[in-house]
């Protein structure tokens, strides 16, 4: 089957980004954001509006993904640590590693794999646009599948941030994407933003450290490239020194969250973490 030549644009771009050290850059051409303002969003699904729409789209969800992995289009092939999870007996961030949309359903499948999901909810923290301006299917979930939107609008972002505290202390779970971008089936871990760990600082919260790796199937999809088999590595809670500066404490847990990730990488790849260069 011909290999699709947007994945192979993708592909090129993810390179040159690469080589330029531009890890926090989106290769993929989403629709221009707009800003999120308070009125626009129930933070928690409070209204009772927000609670219907919310099951609604969880039952699409769950329809979707079915189907997915009945056609071998989303193949999980182990979940590894949910020991980690059962454990936990407190609100946590969970920091993953992004290279598509369906990280998102993983990492829901995850969840719900463990102990948790009949006492604790599982959060998504989304962009701005994917939650203003991304149309169709997808656009409908990340509005409604207990989602926790940024927004550019200062007013906006007080509530996020209430919201963030009111869920950790109920004990819920916080999925945040550190690297920032969205990269299409990139395998290695990116180097780390600091806002999640900041979250958690802020809210005496651990972060779990999760990862999932990729390998080919004997699948291959529409787009003409193998479908990944995934395996999601759940790692122990990370914990804050709270004597620590929260610019010394956040870089310090960033620091280790990377290197949990990076060892995950060189165990499960057998090779070490190198990035490409502009001298390669």
């Amino acid at each position: 089957m011909k290999l699709a030549q947007d994945r192979l644009d993708i592909l090129k771009k993810i390179e040159e980004l690469e080589r330029n050290g531009l890890f926090d850059l989106d290769v993929e051409l989403d629709p221009p954001g707009k800003e999120l303002l308070p009125h626009q969003v129930d933070y928690l699904n409070t209204k009772i509006k927000s609670k219907i729409s919310s099951k609604y789209a969880f039952y699409l969800a769950r329809r979707f993904m079915k189907k997915a992995i009945k056609n071998k289009q989303l193949i999980i092939k182990e979940i590894r640590g949910i020991e980690n999870l059962n454990a936990l007996d407190e609100g946590a961030i969970l920091t993953c590693n992004h290279f598509s949309p369906l990280d998102s359903f993983i990492m829901q499948i995850a969840f719900e794999a463990s102990n948790k999901k009949k006492t604790q909810k599982f959060w998504r923290v989304i962009k701005e646009g994917n939650y203003t301006s991304f149309p169709g299917f997808y656009g409908l979930l990340m509005r409604n599948c207990q989602t926790l939107p940024l927004s550019s609008n200062f007013t906006t972002m007080k509530k996020f941030v209430i919201a963030v505290r009111k869920a950790l202390s109920r004990k819920d779970l916080i999925l945040i994407y550190p690297e920032q971008s969205m990269w299409w089936n990139y395998k290695k871990p990116k180097p780390l933003k600091s806002g999640a760990f900041k979250l958690a600082y802020q809210n005496k919260a651990p972060v779990i450290p999760c990862f999932i790796t990729m390998e080919d199937s004997e699948f291959i999809g529409a787009d003409g490239f193998p479908i990944q088999e995934f395996t999601v590595h759940i790692e122990k809670p990370l914990y804050f020194d709270q004597e620590k500066s929260l610019l010394e404490a956040t870089n310090e847990l960033a620091s280790k969250n990377f290197q949990v990730w990076k060892k995950i990488y060189e165990e499960t790849y057998k090779i070490p973490l190198v990035y490409l260069k502009k001298t390669d």
